[in-house]
């Protein structure tokens, strides 16, 4: 069987949070939800056309706290693709996610640059055919 990448850890600070961010805002899906206890959960989202998914994990000490929103040193670190970038742009603006600059036309397609809730950078790109 080929291997393939299904899952990225996503620090964060509360799950719940999380999920409304997730969810709410971007239109992902809640792909589960499981009680692992001692206040640890497993928790998977993933955008409702598909992809891979992100596991969101709770920091569990100072170490790890500390590098949430900054797991890449402020480099954009996760590509959200969509077909439509107007429509998704204006969506996502319109649900409060904060938009770094206005969208720009490149090369490869038009891009614009996003943070989470945690401040991780994202790209919200639409590929040129």
């Amino acid at each position: 069987m080929p291997m393939r990448l299904t899952l990225t850890a996503l620090l964060v600070r509360d799950y719940d949070e999380a999920i409304g961010f997730f969810v709410d805002k971007l239109g992902f899906t809640l792909v589960a939800d499981v009680d692992q206890g001692g206040g640890k959960r497993w928790v998977v989202v993933a955008p409702a056309a598909g992809g891979a998914g992100l596991l969101l994990a709770k920091a569990a000490d100072p170490a790890q706290a500390a590098r949430i929103g900054d797991q890449t040193g402020g480099r954009v670190f996760l590509f959200l693709q969509t077909d439509d970038f107007a429509a998704d742009h204006a969506r996502m603006q319109a649900a409060g996610v904060r938009f770094l600059e206005a969208p720009r036309h490149e090369p490869y397609g038009t891009v614009a640059v996003f943070e989470d809730l945690c401040g991780n950078r994202w790209d919200l790109i639409e590929p040129r055919p």
